[in-house]
């Protein structure tokens, strides 16, 4: 059945007690089912469609996947269903799957990090022409502590552009510009309630991060914009009064940025501070929960909305999807994976902090090599500091060329990005070589997107343990053909499994004797 169809009135079906006849009346989840006892009135069945006429012990309502989450994450961003498809950076989540998404009544943001500001601009030109008459689209803007212009920047052409839906992450600390994208553009309603232009969607993993946007904006924060003409001092005062973020996305062992935290343990503990700063604040409306990371299968979301969340957010799953802007290559490498083909690495990004990501380790050596770069930067001042035996296997294995090389190299890319790196590079040592093996890191995920085969050990792909999780569960399967991964096929599927797991959980707490088939979902087409 499809996953938005609707039957007709049921006619009324006898009652199974048989392992299989319960397992097929569990999977009709949009029929009444009632839970009925035999003649012995020891032995549970089911029933589906209208009320049996023998005894009946309980009936549950139909179940659609649309009613998983929490219904005011669907009012309040204008879709259907509470799924969200994450931003993969680099361009890797692309605007078309945003667009297939925003038609779909879901909602997806576009990976602007790691990209140039003009290859944002142009992609959120596209999306804002294409999508704007619709709420339920979105772009990231990722904490950038290198590089605090380009974040700024970033945020003041989500602003101009009106962009509806912005995800934050990465942040430890709120900045200017996550700010800025809070506050620009809050007016009272008729109602007299806060109403807002922008929606921030924060991706954390941290409770102290998540305090942060759960609270209002700081007021040093709010006057500084008002100083800087970027607010006006009505925009700040009525900043005061609401919480950065309306919506908080846990994330627990995502792929790429991740703190390996386990969602069960994670997302209770912020759900429970939302709460109180909800009360602390008084705030008119509530702030949604929402999960992330580690969800790749129908069991995965079904016990994300188990623990609460308004909505799921999918994210390295969908790198296989067809609408994703990753290489062929790269997308048959993660089709490959199983739950323990991943590692951690450097993040280029945060090289300098020490911050990790997870990355697929199956046919690559990425996570390796990145790993030994690190190694040399925390152990030496420079470059030149390093012992030329380090340095030879560093050039020949890693880079494949020499420092000087690689640093021209760098040179001119951040001459067209941003000049005072190299500033700061010639009178920091330290820096410079930090910017060289940095190199590596990003040229790397972009050699992923490319497809470059001279460099398919090198290729850096975000990838959690859900990828292998989904593989395994779509091995056989209408899904396990790469075509047929469209973004949206993935969601349903998705939701319409973790729906059917819902049910039977349900109707095993009454104490009826479901069989393992009843807590499987197999993919198929969905319309």
């Amino acid at each position: 059945m499809s996953v938005l169809s609707v039957p007709d009135a049921p006619a009324a079906s006898p009652p199974a007690f048989s392992p299989e006849g319960i397992a097929a009346r569990a999977r009709r989840i949009r029929e009444p089912v009632h839970i009925v006892s035999g003649p012995s009135g020891r032995e549970l069945g089911l029933a589906t469609g209208p009320a049996p006429g023998g005894p009946v012990l309980g009936t549950l309502p139909p179940l659609y996947p649309e009613w998983l989450g929490g219904r005011t994450f669907c009012e309040a961003h204008g879709v259907r269903f509470p799924y969200v498809a994450g931003e993969m950076a680099n361009g890797i989540a692309t605007t078309r799957m945003v667009s297939a998404m925003a038609r779909a009544e879901m909602l997806g943001f576009f990976g602007a990090g790691g990209l140039a500001y003009a290859e944002v601009e142009r992609a959120v030109h596209a999306l804002a022409q294409e999508l704007r008459s619709r709420p339920n689209w979105g772009v990231n803007l990722i904490h950038s502590p290198a590089e605090p212009t380009l974040e700024l920047r970033v945020a003041e052409l989500l602003l101009r552009c009106g962009v509806p839906r912005i995800s934050a992450s990465a942040f430890m600390e709120l900045t200017p510009a996550v700010v800025l994208c809070s506050a620009r553009g809050l007016r009272r309603g008729t109602d007299g309630g806060i109403v807002r232009r922008t929606r921030i969607l924060a991706k954390v993993s941290r409770p102290e991060v998540a305090e942060r946007f759960l609270s209002p904006a700081p007021a040093a924060l709010l006057d500084l914009l008002v100083a800087q003409g970027k607010l006006t001092s009505e925009e700040a005062r009525l900043a005061a009064l609401v919480p950065v973020a309306e919506d908080i996305t846990v994330e627990a062992d995502s792929g790429g940025h991740t703190d390996n935290r386990p969602l069960p343990a994670l997302l209770p503990r912020i759900a429970l501070l939302r709460d109180a700063l909800c009360r602390r604040f008084g705030y008119r409306r509530p702030v949604g929960i929402g999960a992330a990371g580690g969800l790749g299968t129908p069991d995965a979301v079904a016990a994300a909305f188990a623990l609460g969340a308004s909505y799921v957010v999918v994210g390295s799953v969908n790198q296989t999807a067809v609408e994703a802007g990753l290489s062929e290559e790269a997308r048959a490498m993660l089709c490959e994976a199983d739950v323990a083909d991943v590692a951690m690495a450097p993040a280029a990004d945060m090289f300098e902090l020490g911050v990790t990501l997870q990355v697929l380790s199956r046919g690559t050596m990425f996570a390796q090599r990145a790993g030994r770069l690190h190694a040399a930067y925390r152990a030496h001042g420079s470059l030149e500091e390093i012992p030329p035996a380090v340095r030879a296997t560093l050039e020949r294995d890693v880079l494949r060329a020499s420092f000087d090389e690689i640093w021209q190299r760098t040179r001119a890319f951040w001459e067209r990005r941003d000049p005072s790196e190299i500033t700061r590079a010639e009178a920091d040592p330290k820096h410079r070589m930090a910017l060289v093996f940095r190199w590596y890191l990003g040229s790397s995920s972009r050699w992923a997107i490319t497809g470059e085969a001279a460099r398919r050990t090198d290729y850096q792909i975000w990838c959690g343990p859900a990828m292998g999780a989904f593989n395994r569960w779509v091995a056989g399967t209408f899904l396990a053909e790469p075509s047929n991964r469209s973004v949206v096929q993935i969601a349903l599927n998705l939701l319409e499994g973790a729906a059917v797991l819902t049910r039977a959980h349900q109707l095993r707490t009454y104490g009826v004797p479901l069989p393992s088939e009843a807590f499987a979902y197999t993919p198929c087409g969905l319309a």
